[in-house]
């Protein structure tokens, strides 16, 4: 069976408005004016080069991080989106292939994944503090597909994130991008930035590949 390949924040789990919080304390504690406008201009996936263009000087950058990561694991209330885990254990079930790549730190993203119960379902894990390139650069995905002996079909894998390098990343490695809309990923600009196509939640996109489950089809009646 093929390959999916998913995003964390912001695609399984509900954490952006919390990494939102713990920027602007850091960047308030720099002087560096910053806000939802600002933050999705600036966004990207390497977080040095997104503190670089709000402004912080690169001198500043290595103690930055450590006080955002000291922040957000003090205050880290976020909870798994909406029929999250539901859609990755339908997926395991039905033969697919499941693996990780995210921006996050591994230490925080492995906590948050044995909180929730779901370390089995994301077996392969590729982070943004290991010794990788930042996305949207191809090797974090190609280096998932291979641990997942999926380098040989990756125009067969999708890999499933919310913010347009994500759908980036898949495209330099011949995947399908597989869009989320979120708050700092517009269906426009998903699709723009190579989406095959975009759906409201990781749910939608599961119900749409696996149709949907009787109970949710009951619920909805």
């Amino acid at each position: 069976m093929e390959a999916i390949v998913f995003d964390w924040d912001g695609t399984l789990i509900d954490s952006l408005p919390g990494i939102f919080e713990a920027n602007l304390q850091v960047l308030a504690e720099h002087g560096v004016p910053f806000d939802e406008e600002r933050y999705r201009a600036a966004y990207v996936p390497d977080w040095r080069l997104m503190y670089q263009r709000l402004g912080l000087s690169d001198d500043s950058l290595e103690a930055a991080g450590e006080r955002w990561l000291e922040l957000y694991r003090q205050t880290d209330a976020a909870q798994l989106l909406p029929r999250a885990e539901e859609s990755l254990r339908r997926l395991a079930e039905a033969g697919y292939v499941l693996g990780l790549v995210t921006a996050g730190h591994r230490d925080v993203v492995d906590d948050q994944l044995r909180r929730f119960g779901i370390s089995g379902l994301l077996p392969i894990r590729v982070f943004g503090n290991d010794d990788v390139a930042s996305k949207p650069h191809p090797e974090p995905l190609l280096r998932a597909l291979g641990q997942l002996e999926r380098a040989d079909r990756v125009h067969a894998a999708r890999y499933v994130g919310d913010v347009p390098d994500d759908m980036r990343m898949a495209r330099a490695v011949g995947a399908l991008g597989i869009g989320i809309e979120s708050s700092i990923g517009t269906r426009a600009e998903l699709l723009e930035a190579g989406a095959t196509a975009v759906y409201g939640s990781v749910a939608e996109f599961v119900d749409d590949l696996l149709g949907t489950p009787a109970a949710t089809q009951r619920a909805a009646s």
